[in-house]
């Protein structure tokens, strides 16, 4: 959903009528509410609530509602023409918690000191490069919240964004950015994490490892196995390969871009827990979200010190 549909069931919620217009006309949302649940009831001009709507808005989008309509105001992003995706404003709520709380500020300060492109940082928090792309309510919006005044306009991140520690004893490179947005436990057990952005990995063969032992974090799909870790096992040579303790989700429930083609696994993988665990992923169509990962009992597993 948007803004204009979340703002319509609240109108409902209060008033019991709305104006139909092509936003609403359009949304599966409010079909579902129409022709699956029987709330609410449409004609060629007005949308109105029926007796169980009300209870039914209280308990699915009333709290979400207010945390949304608060948010957008204390940052005066609320205005006639906002039409965020619900989506969206639940990542700029989760930006905004991360840096209040302290999490985001190593990150912020390295995306302002490496003036970070716009589509680096549409991949940092959107997981996707292109994302941001044309949307520039959202990018203004995210600057306002991050509180960084311009993003670069080149397509290639050339800075790799690191989460120090004192005493190091090794080097974790995270596909995503979540392990780096909760810097506790990381410093606490001396991994040094890093994030290069996804498939942009050309800037690894730069980096300089001190000696240190490196692993190599990712979403267990076809892309994080078999399109990003090879380019990165190609930069890096020493980099093993975490094998992750997340739960499998399936790839249509979650509505996962990467799917999985025809490979070889043994070309590339020689650990035998590793291949079947891609074997069975493959069978059962699952993936393994990275941030769905405990990384420090997985890295226990490397270094019984933990």
């Amino acid at each position: 959903m948007n803004w204009i549909e979340l703002k319509a069931l609240n109108s409902l919620y209060h008033n019991e009528v709305v104006k139909v217009n092509e936003t609403l006309a359009n949304s599966s949302e409010v079909h579902f509410l129409i022709n699956s649940l029987n709330i609410l009831e449409k004609n060629s001009r007005e949308i109105k609530s029926t007796s169980d709507f009300k209870e039914f808005y209280e308990h699915r989008y009333f709290d979400d509602y207010k945390k949304y309509t608060d948010f957008l105001t204390e940052n005066k992003l609320l205005f006639p023409q906002t039409r965020f995706e619900e989506s969206d404003i639940k990542k700029l709520i989760e930006i905004d918690e991360l840096k209040k709380e302290g999490n985001l500020e190593e990150l912020r300060q390295q995306i302002i000191a490496s003036n970070e492109t716009l589509r680096g940082v549409s991949l940092m928090f959107f997981k996707n490069e292109k994302y941001l792309d044309n949307k520039s309510s959202l990018i203004k919006a995210l600057k306002k919240v991050l509180e960084v005044e311009q993003f670069a306009n080149e397509k290639d991140q050339q800075y790799i964004y690191k989460l120090e520690c004192h005493n190091p004893k090794l080097i974790v490179l995270c596909e995503n950015l979540d392990f780096l947005k909760k810097p506790v436990k990381p410093r606490e057990f001396g991994i040094e994490l890093w994030y290069a952005g996804g498939k942009n990995v050309e800037k690894l063969k730069y980096a300089d490892t001190r000696g240190l032992p490196i692993f190599y974090s990712c979403d267990w799909d076809y892309d994080g196995l078999f399109v990003i870790y090879p380019l990165v096992k190609e930069k890096i040579p020493a980099i093993e390969l975490l094998i992750p303790n997340g739960l499998p989700k399936g790839i249509d429930e979650t509505e996962h871009d990467s799917k999985w083609q025809l490979c070889n696994i043994k070309q590339l993988f020689s650990d035998e827990q590793q291949v079947q665990i891609i074997e069975k992923l493959i069978k059962n169509d699952q993936w393994i979200i990275e941030e769905s990962n405990h990384l420090i009992e997985i890295l226990k597993q490397y270094f019984f010190q933990f």
